[in-house]
């Protein structure tokens, strides 16, 4: 069963014992942490608030129990975490529903319409940005969370084409496991694979953990099924189209706001046959941000391109770490070369051939930790954005002289314009603190990103967290727009109420 408070399943939570034994090794790496971790609110001591609404006629595919209502309450951002494994979950929904086909969806749409009920879409609950939470929602009848985890098949697949008909409710396992019976792949591993859903992907703007080529879902997206709650919206499959406005592009990054996404046709590949890679280390962060541009604008699409701060790279040297990797059906190793050539002329040292592999089992045991640090007294968030080459440096210069605590920086997906940096921060902070001291980093760095031109969020989403500074990113009359469309497909306005300050 998955924690109903944090990252994973409950067998994965390391046991007290095991967190006293480790604490004492945090405390001394980090410099800061407690030596007496906490334990975990235990669920039947959480607070849970009474249901204001009944399933009714829905009962046949709600859940009510106090498990289901405490998982779907909260995403799992740092504030998240903290609030379940206090046992708060004051936002929890009324009831789970869990359609098991279009239908079932329909009916909750118009049942909830009809009762100013609040109808929250839920994947995999990876969200990190309030997207999922029930907040702020007083003013509706109810709040009911729609679970999509029954719809988790892949309908059809042309191999001619190389796309696959996929449900919105598919984990990236479940739907890798499916493909890999034709030999095919969705090349889409976000740090979230294991429980993010294929429609949260879309719903999101989602990307992929490859530093460039398609790496975004928008790059794989074919065409797009979803339910309103005036109808059903779904544009045609087609490999390009200059008609006007595109219809996915819309649901695209629309959180739920505009409908829920049922199903997906997405652009697929053979699995690669063919991989190398390489590390190397750089004389330090700005020299190897000019290296990595050099090898984007020289044509090169490295698969993985990760620029890692020494504190935050395995091993005991302080430089930055490069993981370089190429892959794709036909041998690719010269274009490793080329860019292993480019990072020694900025004096970088190959540190071996391979590697890349390790790299990715820690990024996605990322999550995993962050619980553990929480439970012994370490703020431990990551904040991710993108902006231009021409601004990276200054962006990054005041970050690390600006946040307090110990903050490193990575280069996650590169682009011939720009790069996405992603900062993680550890910090000290007191019991009972936590939310607030979240708070207040939240916007302390989030004015920073707006003040050097950078976006708000490069794959994370807006949610409920990002709305303040996306207001400020986006043009009022875009803004206008948005609110229009949601007027026609959501005229009773319950579909994820708040996302996008919509």
């Amino acid at each position: 069963m998955r924690k109903h408070w944090g990252w994973g399943a409950d067998a994965q939570q390391p046991t007290l014992e095991q967190l006293r034994a480790a604490a004492p090794g945090v405390v001394d790496y980090l410099g800061f942490g407690r030596l007496d971790p906490e334990s975990p609110v235990p669920l039947d001591r959480a607070t849970i608030p009474e249901p204001r609404v009944s399933a009714g006629p829905l009962q046949a595919i709600a859940m009510t129990n106090r498990h289901a209502r405490a998982s779907h309450a909260l995403g799992k951002a740092y504030r998240d975490v903290v609030r379940g494994f206090r046992g708060d979950f004051r936002t929890a929904p009324d009831f789970v529903a869990m359609p098991k086909d279009e239908d079932d969806l329909d009916r909750v749409l118009i049942w909830a319409a009809a009762r100013r009920v609040a109808v929250i879409p839920y994947g995999g609950g990876t969200s990190v940005v309030g997207g999922v939470e029930p907040r702020g929602l007083d003013d509706y009848n109810g709040v009911v969370s729609l679970d999509l985890s029954k719809l988790n098949r892949v309908l059809e697949v042309d191999t001619t084409s190389r796309s696959a008909l996929v449900q919105a409710g598919t984990t990236g396992p479940q739907v890798e496991a499916q493909l890999s019976e034709y030999g095919l792949t969705t090349r889409f591993f976000p740090q979230s694979f294991e429980f993010a859903t294929v429609g949260g992907w879309v719903a999101t703007r989602a990307g992929g953990h490859f530093a460039s080529g398609p790496t975004h879902v928008d790059d794989i997206v074919e065409g797009i099924r979803a339910i309103t709650p005036r109808g059903t919206w779904e544009s045609r499959r087609l490999p390009a189209s200059g008609a006007g406005p595109s219809p996915d592009r819309l649901l695209l990054g629309s959180e739920g706001a505009l409908g829920v996404i049922t199903s997906v046709w997405l652009r697929v590949q053979a699995r690669p046959q063919a991989k190398s890679a390489a590390t190397l280390r750089l004389p330090d962060f700005g020299v190897g941000c000019d290296a990595i541009r050099e090898i984007l604008q020289a044509g090169l699409l490295p698969s993985n391109c990760r620029l890692i701060d020494g504190l935050e790279a395995p091993g005991n040297d302080d430089r930055p770490l490069l993981v370089l990797g190429m892959e794709g059906g036909v041998d690719r190793t010269a274009e490793l070369a080329a860019a292993v050539a480019i990072c020694a002329r900025h004096g970088g040292e190959v540190q071996s051939r391979g590697g890349e592999q390790q790299w990715r089992g820690a990024f996605l045991q990322a999550p995993y930790l962050r619980d553990t640090l929480m439970s012994l007294g370490v703020l431990a968030e990551t904040f991710e954005t993108a902006v231009t080459w021409d601004r990276l440096p200054g962006l990054v210069q005041e970050l690390r002289d600006a946040v307090p605590g110990r903050i490193t920086c990575r280069l996650t997906h590169v682009y011939t314009d720009g790069a996405a940096p992603y900062f993680t921060v550890l910090l000290p902070v007191e019991r009972g603190d936590e939310v607030a001291q979240w708070d207040r980093l939240k916007a302390q760095v989030s004015d920073i990103l707006l003040r050097h031109g950078a976006t708000i969020t490069h794959h994370h989403a807006v949610g409920r967290d990002h709305v303040p500074w996306y207001r400020e990113q986006r043009p009022e009359l875009f803004a206008a727009v948005l609110k229009a469309a949601k007027g026609q497909v959501d005229p009773a306005g319950i579909m994820n109420p708040g996302v996008l300050g919509l």
